[in-house]
């Protein structure tokens, strides 16, 4: 781009319209389009499979957690009738 706005001066290499420059650009977006896309299209394939594997994993954590907070209702529930059964025992002497 330099050497053309020098030489423009000295021997009309390439006058203001510059054409053969953006037949360059055009040639070079031409290929370079393509290339991006595909590119592109990788990283969402790559992404939804990200997904999809964060979801397995949050659903399996979901079922985890569900388990957990049963055990611990079981095991709130056991201690409560522990406690009433002891309570009961002391009414009675």
């Amino acid at each position: 781009m330099i050497l053309n706005v020098v030489l423009i001066v000295a021997k009309r290499w390439d006058p203001y319209p510059y054409i053969l420059l953006n037949l360059v650009f055009s040639t070079q977006a031409a290929y370079a389009a393509p290339i991006i896309m595909m590119a592109q299209n990788r990283q969402n394939q790559r992404d939804r499979a990200q997904a999809d594997a964060d979801y397995k994993t949050n659903c399996e954590a979901k079922t985890e957690i569900e388990e957990l907070q049963k055990r611990l209702n079981a095991i709130e529930v056991e201690k409560l009738d522990r406690i009433l059964a002891i309570l009961d025992e002391m009414k009675v002497k």
